[in-house]
């Protein structure tokens, strides 16, 4: 899963359309600083984008937007809205995502029932993320994905390139990639590294339910 970020060199929907272009067939539009009215113009145009390129637009922290743009489905912090609250706006076809920091969460997001998959994290410190959660590594990514019986889980927080073999071993369906992707110019080539660097997974766990061929990252 790609994510664009705020404050960088390049518009949401060049970063889209860099990523897309690379093979990247997941974009999370991740947009924090803009108003309303900003956020649904480029969420229609990274979902352009993105149908372009068959890549799933997902919105990251609004139904309303996501449902506005014609976006794939959304992604939902902690302190967003409920999941059973979205999923009744979304319908059953729109993907719907969760972030998964500790055990309480996981049982809240099994009890919920109506997640389609869930971001597991911080696996390290990252910047990107303010009042950021106590950061789990390995081990307590690991621990808390064995704990979310068949819900598919991508790891999210700075991972690095040479992370993917250590974060397959969790048990993860995929990552979540933000930073990695836009270090120098080179958009192209490091999403195309990541890419490359995670093997066609094998897991019962590596598909969205209701998204035919998830990609992984």
């Amino acid at each position: 899963m790609c994510l664009t970020q705020d404050a960088l060199p390049w518009s949401h929907v060049e970063q889209a359309r860099r990523l897309c272009a690379s093979g990247a067939r997941w974009v999370q539009l991740r947009m924090k600083s803009a108003s309303p009215d900003a956020w649904l113009a480029t969420a229609r145009e990274v979902v352009r984008v993105c149908r372009e390129s068959g890549a799933i637009c997902i919105v990251n922290d609004s139904v309303e937007i996501a449902l506005a743009s014609g976006a794939d489905g959304v992604h939902l912090g902690k302190l967003d809205q409920a999941n059973a609250m979205a999923r009744a706006q979304l319908g059953p076809d729109k993907i719907l995502g969760g972030t998964i920091n500790n055990f309480e969460d996981v049982e809240r997001a099994k009890a919920s029932g109506c997640l389609d998959y869930v971001g597991v994290g911080p696996w390290r410190f990252t910047a990107n993320k303010k009042n950021l959660a106590p950061l789990l590594g390995e081990t307590g990514v690991s621990e808390l994905i064995g704990a979310l019986d068949s819900l598919p889980a991508w790891i999210i927080g700075g991972i690095e390139l040479a992370d993917l073999a250590v974060a397959r071993r969790t048990g993860a369906a995929g990552v979540a990639i933000s930073s990695a992707l836009y270090r120098g110019d080179t958009i192209e080539e490091n999403a195309k590294a990541f890419l490359a660097g995670w093997p066609a997974a094998t897991s019962s766990k590596a598909a969205i339910p209701n998204v035919a061929g998830a990609p992984h990252i």
